[in-house]
């Protein structure tokens, strides 16, 4: 290979922040290293990754397939990296390929497969592939049409989950008790999929919500990177949620189960570089079903690379060339390979920024579609130090971890049942109130292990007594 095309994620806007531009720019220096010639197209001049010297030949034009078309015509690059870019690349070289384009200029896809990409965003194929390999999975049924969703939900029954193919970020998506919300939610969702194709899944709202982010090559070699565990129960988008890494209340033995699924997942699809793999725990008897795979880099690899110090994207686009993770030094130790998995003995806390003091008249719950523009993260030898950090790095004011000053006990119940961006501030109110841990994880869902942590900090904050 002389010369890469790497196809960007565009602006930075609601659901799709700079996470692809901090994946992006890895990935184009990662190239460079190897001697070979990047050309990136990304439609967003206020970015890292569009800077001169990221890489050798720079476009900043629409995130189109015909002006990616153009381009590709007259630079003649050797491959495309499709899978660094959110979204919008995975969309856009889709289109490419089905139009023909990349044969007819002999471009290759490096990295992840187109067949494997389909395995991932399409929602009937990939519920064949879980179903294929034995993963239990909710029941669910792919649908075209709002009459083939009507249809879906007399086999299947409410409250369901509509989850649009191809869309970012939940776009599209939500849950419906009643034929009203099926109605709105699924003619949105079906308007939004590029292929027009929505999955009505049997929803499982208030399970836990547990992701792992795995590594594999050409070769098969497949590392875990690590876990992360979302404190908001399934219901609410991870993007959207409070998320710790590594996972905290998980047995060893639940683990392991996950991680082994993870593995077996990431090699029935075929991935080569990045995987994220969603799942969700029954709280009461531990019995996991299989969620989402993000088969490119995603919020959460962005998260776990700075999380854990394994750089996801630059040996993503290592594997891409053809490299083997025993092949790719290890950045950090200088010493050893990236076959070896990263191990970490402090907790990282991430919290979501939503732009709710720009858009004061929104609507502040939060749930299945993204909202936040961005997130903080943060580092700490417990989970009470961590969370405190993030608190203070959100920039809202607070020096640490605090209430609302709510004292209505109906008020707080009712925040506290819907999720919301001051739901953890309305936990502190709700404790300050001498509502048990049990009642505040009935309210919210939430573990109570990450209830007694919160409850540790209100404790030992002035003027509190217990």
């Amino acid at each position: 290979m002389e010369k890469i095309l790497i196809v960007g994620s565009g602006p930075v806007k609601i659901g799709q922040a700079a996470e692809f531009d901090y994946s992006g720019s890895q990935a184009c220096l990662s190239i460079r290293e190897e001697g070979i010639t990047t050309v990136l197209v990304n439609s967003n001049p206020a970015t890292i990754m569009t800077e001169p010297d990221i890489a050798d030949i720079i476009y900043i034009e629409p995130l189109v397939p015909e002006v990616v078309t153009k381009i590709i015509e007259k630079e003649r690059p050797d491959g495309i990296l499709p899978t660094m870019g959110g979204q919008t690349a995975l969309n856009i070289t889709s289109a490419l390929s089905a139009m023909g384009v990349l044969d007819e200029y002999g471009v290759k896809m490096l990295g992840t497969p187109i067949k494997t990409i389909k395995k991932g965003e399409d929602r009937e194929s990939f519920a064949q592939l879980m179903r294929d390999i034995n993963e239990p999975i909710p029941e669910s049924k792919a649908v075209n049409s709002l009459q083939e969703a009507l249809d879906a939900v007399e086999e299947i029954g409410y409250p369901i989950i509509i989850r649009p193919a191809y869309t970012l970020g939940g776009g599209g998506s939500g849950i419906a008790g009643n034929v009203g919300e099926l109605d709105k939610v699924v003619r949105h969702g079906l308007r939004l999929s590029m292929i027009n194709q929505a999955l009505i899944e049997k929803s499982i709202a208030g399970w836990y919500e547990i992701e792992y982010e795995v590594m594999r090559d050409g070769a098969d070699n497949c590392i875990t990177v690590c876990n992360m565990e979302n404190l908001d129960p399934m219901g609410v988008h991870t993007g959207e949620s409070i998320v710790v890494a590594p996972a905290q209340t998980l047995s060893d033995h639940v683990n392991q189960t996950l991680k082994n699924a993870s593995l077996k997942i990431i090699r029935a699809l075929g991935v080569e570089g990045g995987c994220n793999i969603q799942f969700a725990l029954e709280p009461d008897t531990m019995e996991y079903m299989v969620i989402e795979v993000n088969p490119r880099v995603s919020r959460s690899s962005a998260l776990a690379s700075k999380a854990t110090g394994y750089p996801i994207a630059r040996i993503a686009a290592k594997i891409a060339l053809g490299k083997t993770l025993d092949e790719i030094p290890n950045s950090i130790t200088k010493t050893t390979t990236s076959s070896f998995e990263p191990s970490i003995d402090y907790v990282v806390v991430k919290i979501p920024r939503w732009p709710f003091d720009k858009f004061r008249n929104c609507d502040r719950t939060i749930g299945t579609q993204m909202k936040s523009t961005g997130e903080v993260m943060s580092i700490g030898r417990t989970f009470e130090e961590a969370l405190q950090k993030a608190v203070r790095s959100l920039d809202i004011g607070r020096d640490s971890l605090s209430g609302t000053g709510e004292k209505d006990k109906g008020e707080i119940r009712e925040k506290l049942a819907v999720p919301n961006d001051e739901r953890l501030f309305y936990i502190v109110d709700a404790l300050n109130n001498r509502f048990s841990v049990s009642e505040v994880c009935e309210l919210t869902g939430i573990h109570p292990w990450f209830i007694e942590k919160i409850r540790n900090v209100v404790k030992d904050s002035k003027g509190v007594a217990f």
